[in-house]
């Protein structure tokens, strides 16, 4: 298998309210904020191009059922670091976040288990926050 140099990725997504998107990605998550005109406004996700554009939220997704939790089909996020998750799901949880799925550890004693998160947006978008207490389980099977 071909190891890849991890490289940021460019996201963008639709949402209804701008300054709620920047209270939320670079208020609450903490974000800085990039370029931006009055439809868009770039954000720096965990070293990520994150773009959200005035337009239709995707709205309530349908779940797929994962480890006994209905995980939101179209979601996005990042993998972080044990240490930064266990920050963000802290500062998560203290600004009284409602979770699509709590905080918790995925797969508990088996290969990929994880620590993850799921929460949405102020547009409805699904987020998933990860992190492996060990990064080579990322892709294991």
């Amino acid at each position: 298998m071909t190891t890849h140099a991890l490289t940021p990725f460019h996201l963008a997504v639709p949402v209804d309210d701008l300054a709620a998107a920047r209270a939320f990605y670079g208020g609450l998550l903490g974000c800085p904020e990039g370029r931006s005109s009055n439809k868009w406004v770039d954000f720096d996700l965990f070293g990520h191009q994150f773009v959200v554009h005035l337009g239709t939220p995707v709205g309530q997704p349908d779940s797929n059922g994962v480890d006994g939790d209905a995980v939101p089909s179209f979601h996005y996020g990042c993998v972080l670091d044990w240490g930064d998750w266990q920050k963000l799901a802290t500062k998560l949880e203290a600004a009284n976040t409602v979770f699509v799925i709590k905080p918790k550890i995925r797969f508990k004693g088996e290969v990929g288990e994880q620590a993850t998160m799921f929460f949405r947006d102020p547009a409805g978008n699904a987020l998933e926050f990860k992190a492996f207490k060990d990064p080579s389980q990322l892709f294991a099977k």
